[in-house]
């Protein structure tokens, strides 16, 4: 009975309840015009199908399964710095040791990086900037969040003028170069990686790509909660979108 109601309750609150209002209006407006009443329904068919997990884990897993994790002996013996990029971060906000917070992805890309250190002891560079005016400096973040979590400060270097991946790789490779580093180990998010990946070999980098801030399962399964909308799932296919148009600019630019 629990998965019945919030099955229907996706349908009741955005975004599912837009779903149902042009639903009704098609149907309203099969009897006046037809044509328009199907271009009609057919955007809201699209519109459906953007809502769903269903869809949005096919999209997000096809990225995520590129590149398999390393193991961390691996990563001991082909790396010899860790690179971490930034994906967001707030202003402002109470940390326990300043103020300031990474956001979920970042936040994730972070924990990774300090158990890879304390794994490898390899150092750290955290790539990326303050993107909008009211969003936090990210790599400035993560370096006072890596201190706390108890990695010395000279084992890390913040690039803290990126604002995307791109820039992530021209500003990080001129560091890799300054430190005589030449076996970076990145680490990102799994559905970002494919585009980091083709940035960073754009830049002149072979790195050692270590994905981690998985947003699907395996293996995925199939229910009735799958169909039903949800704005997470409207930000994970805009996401994918995303990701598959920057991997597209990226090779072209290559």
């Amino acid at each position: 009975m629990l998965y019945v109601v919030k099955f229907l309750y996706s349908f009741i609150l955005p975004p599912g309840l837009f779903v149902i209002l042009l639903l009704l209006m098609s149907i309203w407006l099969w009897k006046i015009h037809a044509t328009a009443a199907g271009v009609l329904l057919g955007l809201n068919v699209l519109l459906y199908l953007s809502m769903i997990p269903l869809i949005a884990d096919m999209l997000i897993g096809s990225l995520e399964h590129k590149y398999p994790q390393p193991q961390q002996a691996t990563v001991q013996t082909s790396g010899d710095v860790i690179v971490v990029l930034g994906g967001g971060a707030t202003s402002g906000t109470p940390d326990m040791n300043g103020t300031g917070n990474l956001s979920g992805a970042a936040g994730n890309r972070l924990i990774t990086a300090v158990r890879l250190y304390r794994e490898t002891g390899l150092p750290i560079i955290f790539s990326g900037g303050q993107v909008f005016s009211d969003s936090g400096n990210e790599a400035d973040i993560a370096r006072r969040q890596l201190i706390a979590m108890g990695v010395p400060q000279q084992d890390i270097i913040a690039e803290n003028q990126s604002l995307n991946t791109e820039q992530n790789a021209a500003n990080t490779s001129k560091l890799l170069k300054q430190n005589q580093w030449s076996k970076p180990v990145l680490v990102t998010s799994a559905m970002h990686m494919e585009r980091s990946v083709i940035e960073f070999e754009r830049a002149g980098w072979n790195v050692l790509p270590y994905p981690t801030d998985y947003w699907t399962s395996t293996p995925r399964a199939l229910y009735a909660s799958k169909f039903a909308p949800s704005g997470s799932s409207m930000n994970a296919f805009s996401s994918a979108c995303k990701e598959y148009l920057g991997i597209l600019v990226a090779k072209f630019r290559m």
